[in-house]
């Protein structure tokens, strides 16, 4: 019993505030033992002298009825301290139960909170009162709470999203091998190369997988040195201007003369820009245009790829790099919405290399624009 209430924390405090109690009442009652008679001697001393000596023998009867005034005196001081005592600790123990209570009562909350979020309750929240430090730990804890709902609600989306990609190349394969099977597709070469594309986009969507698992576990060696900007985007001007090309898309560039090296890796950087502008082209109309500029801000190389497509509405900017992400929901990979993976793993690059990555638009029709910086 005894081991129970000290493992408690409102038998702590409470006992905390008891023993200062009891501490102060010791303190109070020897004080006053001590300096007791000679407050008295000197107060009588002083009567003496104001009222005169043979006044006060006429009143006290004498020498010999000083110890008795004395003893009468102490005796009435004692019980006027016990009665003041006993009235001070009757409202020290009230205060100290109402206080306990009152820092208790939040920690338990969040205890109790705690648990039913460890039971998978994760949109559990406390109530936040006051803005002392318990006031701060409640929202620091629901921001905490929050956190977690939004990463189980990622995973569950995950779990959805991998299996519908998944789920769309198989079923494709399985029709196609029971057409065969069943005689009503012909085993000709359009059939096994539709089966071959499907078997493709499958290890395709696989490959992406893996590279996100790695990318966002930080499993990826980083050849960081210098590297030169003009060349790191004529390489993916040059990789992808056959795409650009067959959709009569322009690919204009605006380099900032006498730009510092970025200190990156190249891979990775050639990469991340890769990936945007195949999306910029990917997402703009034939006849439109993509550009790609660079300038020098402070210490850092910002790379921009603007297009004249779609454009994303605001409400989905916050979220266009979560995994598996699509602003037009019924766009599938076939259609050439890709698996929505890409732009996280750029993300995750990016970061990885000390930059920053961040899009803006002003709307459908409007296009869009992918910002990334990394340090010179």
């Amino acid at each position: 019993m005894n081991a129970s209430l000290r493992s408690r924390l409102g038998a702590k405090i409470f006992f905390s505030y008891l023993v200062i109690i009891v501490v102060d009442i010791a303190v109070l009652f020897i004080a006053s033992q001590f300096i007791l008679p000679s407050a008295f001697n000197r107060h009588m001393m002083g009567m003496g002298s104001m009222m005169g000596s043979e006044m006060m023998n006429e009143m006290m009867g004498g020498t010999s009825s000083m110890p008795q005034l004395y003893a009468d005196f102490r005796a009435s001081f004692n019980e006027a301290l016990m009665y003041a005592t006993l009235a001070a600790m009757t409202a020290a123990l009230a205060l100290s139960f109402l206080f306990s209570r009152s820092v208790v009562a939040p920690v338990l909350a969040m205890s109790h909170a705690t648990q039913r979020i460890a039971a998978g309750r994760y949109d559990e929240r406390v109530q936040v009162k006051g803005n002392d430090e318990l006031a701060q730990l409640a929202q620091r804890f629901n921001e905490m709470a929050e956190k977690l709902n939004q990463v189980e609600t990622m995973r569950r989306r995950l779990i959805g999203d991998v299996s519908h990609e998944l789920r769309t190349p198989l079923t494709a394969i399985k029709g196609s091998m029971e057409g065969l099977m069943d005689g009503v597709l012909p085993a000709e070469d359009d059939t096994f190369q539709q089966i071959h594309a499907e078997a493709e986009r499958l290890n395709r969507l696989v490959d992406d997988l893996q590279e996100l698992s790695r990318v966002e576990a930080g499993a990826y060696p980083l050849d960081i040195r210098p590297l030169d900007v003009p060349s790191l985007v004529q390489t993916v001007t040059k990789r992808l201007a056959l795409h650009a090309q067959s959709k009569r898309i322009s690919l204009d560039l605006d380099l900032t003369p006498d730009l510092p090296p970025l200190l990156a890796d190249e891979d990775r950087t050639v990469q991340v820009l890769t990936n945007l502008v195949s999306n910029a082209i990917q997402y703009t109309p034939e006849g439109g245009k993509v550009s790609i500029s660079a300038k020098r801000i402070n210490h850092e190389i910002q790379i921009s790829v603007r297009d004249t497509g779609i454009g994303i509405p605001p409400e989905h900017l916050p979220h266009i790099f979560d995994r598996f992400y699509r602003v037009d929901k019924s766009r599938s990979r076939q259609a050439g919405g890709g698996s929505g993976i890409g732009l996280t793993i750029a993300r995750a690059l990016v970061e990885a290399q000390g930059g920053r990555i961040w899009v803006e638009s002003n709307g459908e029709g409007t296009g869009s624009t992918f910002h990334f910086t990394l340090p010179i």
